[in-house]
């Protein structure tokens, strides 16, 4: 079998998962409202530039973690975003699973952060 079938059966096999599955009905859900996806955008907006300000080894501090702070409590008060968020978690963690079998396979070392 060639490397791109392989990969392709990969694809429908990813998205015939039950982590997948459930990450799609849900983000189907929060798409639908526009003010909750604003929401869930500007959080996710505000954690990637939060976690590049830690990688760069400034702090968290300030107005933008301040807000990623309320957004993260309202998000996750809510049933809705907060089972989407950690259905997008759970994605998440499949796909890097699959990325250290894939890397390990071509024998590169490419730790993933824990």
């Amino acid at each position: 079998m060639q490397v791109m079938e392989a990969a392709k059966m990969l694809g429908q096999a990813i998205q015939d998962s039950p982590e997948y599955r459930e990450y799609a009905r849900l983000k189907e859900e929060i798409d639908a409202d526009a003010g909750i996806k604003s929401l869930v955008n500007e959080y996710k907006r505000l954690q990637t530039a939060l976690q590049m300000r830690v990688l760069s080894g400034q702090g968290m501090e300030g107005e933008d973690a301040q807000k990623f702070q309320s957004l993260n409590m309202l998000l996750f008060a809510d049933s809705r975003t907060s089972g989407y968020l950690m259905a997008e978690m759970r994605l998440q963690k499949m796909m890097a699973d699959v990325f250290g079998v894939l890397t390990q396979a071509a024998g590169m070392d490419i730790p993933l952060p824990v």
